[in-house]
């Protein structure tokens, strides 16, 4: 594949990585405008977002299988078109079982047949000294296009209104995007070999009892708890806008500016991250990251909720979205860090993710029963301290990890122990 091609590779997926998510996640920018649009209560768009997270939680697993098996191309390109027309549909506000299922149907297709595809093919398309920076450009491609989006139909938002047509609006053109994402897949991505070969490599011929053995070592479920502990950080980074507008009493286009701002630190904090991690290696860059998060996290159950100190709630948002998004831009690289086979990385993807990304399920349901029970800040507080915890669980993971395995094992073929 010649390096022009090459990056035409990574771009399809930075792009289709970036903008596939954002229809399901809507409530990251819009949380407000969302709860109005669709009538609901907080505890409802938990609920929403609670089916999305237990529907992918259910077949990150098999999506990884079938990542193993079928092309990546056929799968991505399937999985933009789809999400797009369920877009259109999500478009109209549905009743509350509707708008339930078209989430359900979304976990299907950014989940099993989307996820596990994008993983194996950004593996596969980088040498293993170079899985740190790979999946570095790959979150920080993702997060350009993210940004891009969002800001652009931020602006769209504004600019009617900031009200349920503006919303309806923002949903059709994420859809459009979604589509045409689709066609660039289908012409672009490159089917990999079977044999789950990179260029170069010799074939990697991985029986059911080695896979059962990978699938034994601690050290999957320990960078399994490490993505879960990263990605409950990433649901509180959700709660930053409605935070900002119901705590800080700014104006929900301030809450989603706070949204949006997020997302200018990804694309640096998970580009740097990927090539911290192949000078450092990437546990203990997870490990640094994990110690910026703990306390930036106290710091938002801490502050009180006055408009004279949203200065601090901007830098802290900072702050944690940094080391947020560099987790996200390398936790997959320990992949190669701890000697995983090539050959099933969807598979052993699929299961880290199947736990690692629970989050999904529990952090919606348990924000929206907090933010009811307990209005105004001390709902946020409880929740926020909620996420320093698993913080701390996944720095010991990440300890642990550095302890048995660190970057001397980087590329090492796995020996099952």
């Amino acid at each position: 594949m010649s390096t022009f091609r090459r990056w035409l590779v990574m771009a399809c997926l930075c792009l289709s990585g970036g903008i596939i998510f954002l229809l399901p996640f809507l409530r990251e920018v819009y949380y407000i405008p969302l709860q109005k649009a669709l009538g609901l209560t907080n505890t409802q768009l938990g609920v929403l977002m609670s089916v999305f997270g237990a529907v992918s939680l259910l077949t990150y697993f098999p999506g990884g299988w079938l990542a193993d098996r079928v092309s990546s191309r056929k799968l991505i390109s399937f999985s933009m078109l789809a999400t797009g027309l369920a877009g259109f549909a999500f478009a109209t506000f549905p009743s509350y079982p509707l708008s339930i299922a078209i989430h359900g149907f979304w976990g299907v297709t950014c989940s099993l047949t989307f996820w596990g595809a994008m993983i194996k093919a950004t593996r596969n398309w980088a040498p293993a000294a170079e899985q740190g920076r790979a999946f570095g450009i790959l979150e920080s491609g993702r997060g350009i296009a993210e940004l891009a989006g969002s800001t652009a139909l931020l602006a769209v938002f504004a600019g009617m209104g900031g009200g349920k047509p503006g919303l309806a609006r923002v949903v059709v053109l994420f859809s459009v995007i979604d589509i045409l994402l689709a066609v660039m897949a289908w012409f672009m991505l490159v089917d990999a070999p079977r044999n789950g070969r990179r260029p170069g490599e010799g074939a990697q011929k991985i029986e059911l009892r080695q896979m059962i053995i990978v699938l034994k070592m601690p050290v999957v479920w320990l960078m399994s708890i490490v993505i879960m502990a990263a990605y409950a950080a990433y649901w509180g980074a959700y709660y930053f806008t409605p935070y900002a507008t119901d705590v800080f009493l700014m104006s929900v286009v301030f809450g989603g500016a706070i949204g949006v701002g997020k997302m200018w630190v990804k694309p640096f904090a998970a580009l740097g991250a990927g090539f911290l991690a192949d000078k450092a290696g990437v546990a203990k860059t997870i490990a640094w990251s994990f110690g910026v998060l703990v306390p930036s996290f106290v710091v938002f159950t801490l502050t009180p909720g006055n408009p004279n100190l949203v200065g601090i709630l901007i830098v802290n948002t900072a702050v944690a979205s940094l080391a947020i998004f560099a987790l996200r831009g390398i936790y997959f690289a320990l992949l190669e860090e701890v000697g995983i086979p090539l050959a099933i990385t969807g598979t052993v993807a699929g299961l880290m993710s199947a736990i690692g990304f629970t989050p999904d399920v529990f952090m919606p349901l348990l924000g929206g029963v907090l933010m009811d029970r307990y209005p105004g800040a001390r709902g946020y507080r409880y929740f926020f301290a909620f996420v320093v915890v698993l913080c701390l669980l996944g720095f010991l993971a990440s300890l642990v990890i550095l302890k048995k395995n660190g970057p001397k094992r980087r590329g090492a073929a796995s020996d099952g122990s």
